[in-house]
């Protein structure tokens, strides 16, 4: 989902699943936009899974957006990045991608060591500019590796907005208290009000 200039946008479990309970196991991430793009209309994508490239690096890796190991994700992105989930079994190493500046990994299952400690899950390891970015499997684990090129310039954030611009924020904050972001088709009777 690109937000770009604002979209709404609702997360909902099924009925079946609500009445039955469900378990969700998830991560969301979120991309400043360059400025350039940051007032592009909103847009969302879908991807079936077979779409996503799978790669066999010693890991199984799927490379969910941008470019990274030679292979590129339909997913259309606004400035150069990867966004990838790896799957290693014990002993296997993964050597993050070395054309991006800025690179980072998130262990979400098992354990990996990088260097002379072991990292467990909830660990974000973010990597230097230009240095070897290389972690060991020291139990099965499941990873999300990302990166891409530093931001041009600094961000805001309040709540779910998200702008170089302290103004633009205001803007929106004002927008979301008066009502005029668009609804979500088939929730419009439910309303969030902005944090204070």
């Amino acid at each position: 989902m690109t937000a770009g200039c604002g979209i709404v946008h609702s997360e909902r479990t099924p009925p079946s699943l609500r009445a039955g309970g469900s378990r969700m196991h998830f991560l969301q991430l979120w991309v400043a936009l360059p400025r350039q793009h940051e007032e592009t209309e909103p847009s969302f994508q879908h991807h079936p899974a077979e779409t996503i490239p799978a790669l066999a690096l010693g890991a199984r890796v799927r490379v969910i957006a941008g470019s990274a190991w030679g292979a590129t994700s339909p997913a259309k992105v606004l400035s150069p990045l990867f966004y990838a989930e790896a799957q290693l079994p014990a002993g296997a190493e993964l050597e993050l991608p070395a054309e991006h500046p800025e690179r980072g990994l998130y262990l979400v299952e098992g354990a990996v060591r990088c260097g002379e400690g072991e990292r467990t899950v909830g660990t974000m390891l973010v990597f230097r500019p230009g240095a070897g970015a290389r972690v060991v499997a020291s139990r099965p684990a499941r990873v999300v590796v990302l990166g891409g090129a530093p931001l041009d310039g600094p961000r805001h954030v309040f709540w779910n907005f998200v702008s170089s611009s302290t103004e633009r924020i205001e803007r929106a904050k004002g927008d979301w208290r008066g009502g005029r972001f668009a609804k979500v088709p088939g929730d419009e009777q439910e309303f969030i009000p902005l944090p204070e």
